[in-house]
């Protein structure tokens, strides 16, 4: 048997940077969880952000993740806030099929002020404002934004109230960052992450009328079959059991922390999806914009002799002679 074979009876784990599609079939739940290690350590080693903005940061990137890889179609999901707090701006985009890049804006004064004064929530460092979800199919297309107020909640009950508000699909979300130390790593601690997304879909019109989903006075003509039915509510009550380390944890695994989970109700996991570090800027893509610019603009971007532009994703720089644009000019 060649060692790439399963023998019957076990499972592969998808381990760090997979997310691992889900679906418990008693429950009408369906899902995804992944863990991030090595991408996200990558993402924010390169910015060297103070930790705070780091912590948000994974946060929208395992949000990203968790809901991109659930496109089924060549396109972009994007996630992006704008508060009026110290971190004013975050974003991260997923571009089909497994391609993620992020960043943050802040006003390192005002961050400072607050951590000194030992104000270090999510919450108060995010302010008020909106976060949007995009999803982007591409051009000839029309974008599809959903958008959410963000007035003292995290970036996971945003996330929870989006699907609420938007999709009308009860939804759970869990998320943990944290930083560990690795064997043989001298001592240098790396960034981790890891996010659970769980939906009721149930397939019986009945059940999206069960007390656990609406509740009121409309649901007085329930049988009591339908009224002993709290399939979601148990969902989250086993949600709630996870604790962040567990998400955090690479010996444990998405694949072991939901048969955890899920054992009893009996749980199906899909191939995995992975995701990578990846910009999608090019020098191609910067001339074209540059190319594009007035000649007053050109002119004004110029700075000892050179044109150049840092992408704020990556971190790469490019420059250009100004005659590259003499046309446009």
């Amino acid at each position: 048997m060649a060692d790439t074979e399963r023998k019957l009876g076990e499972f592969g784990a998808a381990g760090d940077d997979h997310v691992v599609p889900f679906e418990v079939g008693p429950l009408d739940v369906r899902g995804r969880m992944v863990q991030l290690g090595p991408l996200l350590d990558q993402i924010l080693a390169r910015h060297d952000y103070p930790e705070p903005v780091a912590r948000l940061l994974a946060e929208a990137v395992v949000v990203t993740v968790l809901l991109g890889t659930s496109l089924k179609f060549e396109g972009k999901f994007i996630l992006q806030t704008r508060t009026n707090g110290p971190v004013d701006m975050l974003v991260a985009d997923f571009a089909t099929p497994r391609s993620v890049r992020a960043y943050a804006r802040f006003d390192a004064e005002r961050l400072e002020t607050l951590l000194a004064a030992g104000e270090s929530a999510a919450e108060t460092l995010l302010g008020t404002g909106v976060l949007a979800l995009t999803v982007d199919q591409g051009q000839h297309t029309q974008r599809y934004q959903g958008v959410v107020q963000l007035d003292g909640i995290t970036l996971e009950e945003a996330a929870k109230t989006y699907f609420r508000q938007s999709e009308q699909i009860p939804t759970d979300v869990k998320l943990a960052v944290g930083k560990q130390v690795m064997p043989g790593a001298g001592g240098r601690e790396y960034w981790r992450a890891g996010g659970l997304l769980a939906q009721f879909l149930p397939k019986a019109p009945e059940r999206m009328r069960a007390p656990d989903i609406h509740g009121g006075d409309g649901d007085h003509d329930l049988s009591p079959r339908e009224l002993a039915d709290n399939a979601w509510q148990e969902l989250l009550a086993l949600a709630a059991t996870i604790e962040p380390t567990e998400l955090l944890d690479p010996t444990v695994g998405s694949e072991r922390l939901l048969y955890r989970l899920f054992n009893e109700h009996g749980v199906r996991v899909f191939n995995s999806v992975p995701v990578l570090d990846e910009c999608s800027c090019s020098r191609e893509k910067i001339r074209g914009i540059l190319g594009g610019f007035s000649a007053e603009e050109i002119t004004d971007s110029v700075e000892d002799g050179l044109i150049r532009v840092n992408c704020e994703f990556c971190s790469k720089k490019y420059e250009f002679e100004p005659t590259e644009f003499t046309e446009a000019v």
